[in-house]
Parts: structure tokens; C-alpha cells; sequence
């Protein structure tokens, strides 16, 4: 059975953190830094609009060099690839590899339910390796049984 986006949202939940596309860069990185997060929606009228990431911060610095006078649209990403509840980890993983992108947004029948980010990848495949590695353990040693090695 393949894992799907759907199980990790399940774990990590729905929440889904945006600021509108007018505010300034400023509230955007405190925001980002607040939630201990790399990367924020970006809404206009209640549409994703957009994301803005920690590379963009650093690109805005490099070519503003003040966050409070830019306006996140100007700045943020805006050719987003999106994946869906039903895609495949494989699937979520071979683009982030590829495309070289640390989060996507997960869109369900047209609305914004999340995003994935490489870590949570990450922390998905950590849990089931342990799972793994305790089954392994179970089988090759018995219920209970410790092995030191």
C-alpha cells in the first residue's frame, strides 16, 4: 500500500497559514518566524494567490534590502506546482527532488488544505523506519526480546 499526501495531513493536520497578498515582506518573515515555519501562503480575496519562502527572503534582501517598503506580491512565487490529498509520496518526493522545492501547497477539489514540506516527508519516513526496524527486531528475535547489536 503506497502512502498518500492525505496520511501525513492527517498527522501534522489542516491548518493552513496565509497573509494577504498587500501586507509588506516584514509581516510576512515575522509571521514565518512566529510559526516556525519556511514558507506562507499568499492570499488575495480569499484565493491562493501565491507562496512566498525563505529563499524569497533572502532574494528580497539582496535586491531591496528593506522588508517594510515591499509589498509581498511584488516578491512572491507565483508559478506554484500544487498536489493533491490522493498523489503518492513517491510522486511528492520525485518533484520536490527534481524541481528542487522544499513545500507544496495541497489543493482539494479547488481548495487550499495544507502544505507538505520536506521535513514532514522526512519525519513520515523516519516513524515508519522505526516501526520497521522494531518489526524486524520482533521477528528475528522474538516479542520482547532485545538485542544489543
Amino acid at each position: 500500500m503506497s502512502v498518500k499526501v492525505k496520511d501525513i495531513l492527517k498527522d501534522k493536520g489542516l491548518e493552513v497559514i496565509a497573509i494577504d497578498s498587500d501586507v509588506t515582506v516584514d509581516v510576512a518573515v515575522k509571521k514565518m518566524v512566529e510559526r516556525n515555519i519556511g514558507a506562507i501562503l499568499v492570499i488575495q480575496e480569499g484565493e491562493f494567490v501565491g507562496m512566498f519562502t525563505e529563499r524569497d527572503v533572502l532574494t528580497c534582501w539582496t535586491n531591496h534590502g528593506s522588508f517594510d517598503k515591499v509589498v509581498i506580491k511584488e516578491v512572491m512565487i507565483k508559478d506554484i506546482l500544487v498536489i493533491s490529498p490522493a498523489d503518492d509520496l513517491e510522486y511528492v518526493m520525485t518533484v520536490m527532488t527534481n524541481k528542487r522545492i522544499r513545500h507544496l501547497p495541497v489543493i482539494d477539489h479547488g481548495k487550499m488544505v495544507g502544505v507538505i514540506s520536506i521535513r514532514d516527508v522526512v519525519k513520515y519516513h523516519i516513524g515508519n523506519l522505526k516501526a520497521e526496524v522494531h518489526y524486524l527486531k520482533d521477528y528475528m528475535f522474538g516479542p520482547g526480546i532485545q538485542n544489543n547489536t
